[in-house]
């Protein structure tokens, strides 16, 4: 049974893998590529179970670590168009800028 659900993870991995490469806008793409990492995650799990080796559950939990922090930081990057923080002084918060009263009350 778990063989069949292990297939059945490659077969949704194949399909998600299509869409990345034929995704038409980049969110489609990185949206695409994070459930390629969530299904490697859940294909490390079951092949953990399968194989009867119970450290392939914690490189799961790794994984899916990596991915969660590495989907949030490509999203922020396309979204503001830099890493830096917003409080760095740089321009980290540029979707939402100031406008020029707030910039004039600020100055003294």
């Amino acid at each position: 049974m778990f063989v069949a659900i292990a297939a059945a993870i490659a077969v949704a991995l194949c399909l998600v893998m299509i869409r990345a490469i034929a995704g038409p806008t980049l969110y489609d793409r990185v949206l695409a590529v994070n459930s390629v990492g969530t299904k490697t995650v859940l294909l490390l799990g079951v092949i953990g179970f399968l194989t009867n080796r119970p450290a392939f559950l914690d490189i799961a939990l790794l994984y899916a670590l990596l991915n969660f922090v590495t989907t949030i930081a490509v999203l922020k990057f396309f979204s503001y168009q830099n890493l830096t923080p917003a409080m760095s002084g740089g321009r980290g918060m540029a979707r939402f800028p100031m406008d020029e009263s707030a910039e004039e009350k600020a100055e003294p």
